[in-house]
């Protein structure tokens, strides 16, 4: 079943198909950046919750940068291993039990109750075949293992005080166009509210969903992660309705010292096999 991990590559999708985010864009490394540094204090959290430890055999879907990844293999050592899989993975970082693949989970097969820890974050709301994926995952567990979603939803997430109404306005404009950018790439921005009952559908028992909500300000790291999507998808927000001007604008407002936001909803939701 191990060979079942290793995709041709004629099986692997064109990272800029549909996908808004492409890890060959100049501009990934920082999404990958502020990614982490907004959400890996829930993420690690989370998944410290399940007793993930020493022997434990993990496998971390579209793992982005690696930084989470990286830290699961570091609570694995000395005798477990973290496989990170992404359809492009040229960001992941070396490390002695972390074993990284070339890997398209909604074209790719997995090995069947292989794993103790399945882990995606920000994966499955943008895939169209998204119930088929978890379906996959879900099938990779060994019994009684343990798969963790975070996932967003972006219907919620507004500005609370802006330099100005204008200012307001256009931040507003900019989060509506973002969300045409996602629709239109086949996504669902409110996937992680329907996740939990995604994996209940599957199979799941012990499931168990949290939402998080963090304030945001012209410091916090998801700001940042904001200001960088102006620049990320400038062309896909232009063609959503945005102008070169509205975005110089909202970032100028988001880098304000008096602008308040509330981040939208991250659902962090897990659930076990059935023994």
């Amino acid at each position: 079943m191990k060979s079942a991990l290793h995709a041709p590559a004629a099986a692997v999708a064109d990272p800029g198909e549909g996908y808004a985010f492409d890890n060959d864009n100049v501009h990934a490394a920082e999404q990958h950046r502020c990614l982490a540094a907004s959400l890996d204090p829930i993420t690690t959290a989370r998944l410290a919750g399940t007793g993930v430890t020493d022997g434990w055999r993990c496998l971390e879907v579209g793992a982005g940068g690696g930084s989470v990844a990286t830290w699961l293999a570091e609570r694995v050592a000395p005798t477990g291993e973290v496989v990170a899989t992404d359809i492009n993975p040229v960001h992941l970082p070396e490390h002695p039990r972390l074993r990284t693949l070339r890997h398209d989970v909604t074209r790719d097969p997995l090995p069947e109750e292989a794993f103790d820890l399945v882990h995606s974050r920000l994966v499955l709301l943008h895939l169209p075949q998204r119930r088929a994926a978890l379906a996959t995952m879900t099938r990779a567990l060994r019994p009684g293992g343990w798969l963790q979603l975070d996932e967003f939803d972006i219907d919620y997430g507004p500005v609370l005080l802006a330099p100005s109404r204008a200012g307001a306005e256009v931040y507003e404009r900019f989060l509506a166009a973002k969300a045409r950018v996602f629709a239109q790439a086949g996504a669902d921005g409110s996937w992680g509210r329907h996740a939990a009952g995604a994996m209940r559908d599957a199979g799941l028992v012990d499931i168990d969903p949290v939402p998080f909500l963090m304030p945001w300000h012209a410091d916090s790291s998801g700001v940042h992660l904001l200001i960088h999507h102006t620049h990320h998808l400038r062309d896909r927000l232009v063609a959503a309705g945005m102008t070169d001007a509205e975005l110089a604008e909202v970032r100028e407002v988001m880098r304000h010292p008096r602008f308040r936001a509330s981040s939208c909803v991250i659902y962090s939701v897990q659930g076990r096999r059935a023994r």
